[in-house]
């Protein structure tokens, strides 16, 4: 069975006003036509943009989706989780300055993975071939519903960014963006562990053996990344040669472990997809330089099925003149049974 994905047209080079009409017309639309019920708060999962990005969604654009809320009396928030580099994303309280810096005020912000990425919860990820459970921020995973809001545009890894990569990347903690992207334990730097414990003290699986020196046994450690997220010395380093090598040249192996964690992300929930097919770019939101459109703007997206999603805004590039890489994480994406490649694309 076709999943609807409902299309408000853009053209050209759309004004922030058009923007935020066209994005309170889709989400008014999905809410009628698939008579879908909104929870009593539902957070906005969306992207800050990086210091020196200029074509991240910019406020203006979420004031028709925040004044639909407001009207259904549904309470809301700004969300998103900490990156695993450094930089004005990496705590929470950096990434709120970035934040109110560029604009984001009209509602709270919330970190969805703690002060440092060190909140997650392991969800179970059932048939995939790279993860039994995935990292996910503990706000994103205790939410019934979120309505997650995404830039479609091109990705030097993943070959393109939309829905699935806001649920994966975009809803996993420090832990499960280190799971997707490098693939290693954790190691202790001898020479600048303090011994103070406090790893220890936040490691559920009791990876962390001390001694003269402290180390992380692989055997036990989860992956989850509290450890690094928190060591105030700075000891844990995820980063490897071996880790490197397979962000690198392991591509493919990157795309499914985007389709895991957006299974996690979304098997049970009761989200809520909004893509902006606008400010299309080659690269991503969190690349901190000034990039130029590689296609004129389409659209706003909307579904109940990010797959389906997705797939309407790749074809849409496409037909526009744009072919990105990573085609893909759709197909394995359907595979996990998250949503569904056939769409039927509604006009708003």
């Amino acid at each position: 069975m076709k999943s609807n994905v409902y299309f408000f047209p853009l053209s050209g080079k759309s004004s922030s006003l058009q923007r935020s009409q066209a994005g309170r017309a889709v989400l008014e639309k999905l809410l009628s036509a698939e008579k879908t019920e909104l929870c009593n708060e539902v957070p906005i999962k969306l992207h800050f943009g990086e210091k020196g990005n200029h074509t991240y969604l910019k406020p203006e654009l979420y004031d028709g989706i925040i004044d639909l809320l407001e009207e259904k009396s549904v309470k809301s928030c700004f969300t998103e989780t900490s990156v695993l580099y450094g930089g004005e994303r990496f705590s929470a309280e950096k990434h709120k300055k970035l934040a109110e810096k560029h604009g984001f005020t009209r509602l709270p912000v919330v970190i969805a993975d703690g002060d440092n990425g060190e909140k997650s919860k392991l969800i179970p990820v059932d048939g995939g071939r790279h993860f039994q459970s995935a990292a996910i921020a503990e706000m994103l995973a205790e939410s019934e519903q979120v309505l997650v809001v995404s830039h479609f545009k091109g990705h030097i890894l993943a070959g393109f960014g939309g829905a699935l990569k806001q649920l994966s990347m975009g809803f996993a903690a420090k832990g499960g963006k280190m799971a997707m992207h490098l693939s290693v334990t954790p190691k202790i730097k001898s020479w600048k562990c303090k011994k103070c414990k406090l790893c220890m003290s936040r490691c559920n699986a009791g990876a962390i053996i001390a001694g003269d020196k402290f180390f992380i046994d692989p055997a036990k450690c989860v992956g989850c990344g509290a450890c690094f997220a928190i060591c105030p010395a700075k000891a844990i380093s995820v980063f490897s040669f071996a880790g490197l090598k397979n962000m690198l040249f392991g591509r493919r192996f990157f795309r499914e472990k985007l389709a895991e964690y957006a299974y996690a992300s979304h098997h049970g929930k009761r989200n809520i997809y909004l893509t902006y097919a606008v400010d299309i770019t080659p690269g991503c939101d969190c690349e901190p330089r000034r990039m130029s459109s590689c296609v004129p703007d389409i659209g706003v997206f909307a579904s109940l099925d990010p797959v389906a999603l997705d797939s309407a805004c790749y074809d849409a590039a496409v037909k526009a003149g744009k072919h990105f890489r990573g085609h893909e994480q759709l197909a394995y994406a359907e595979k996990l049974q998250i949503g569904s490649m056939d769409y039927k694309l509604v006009e708003v």
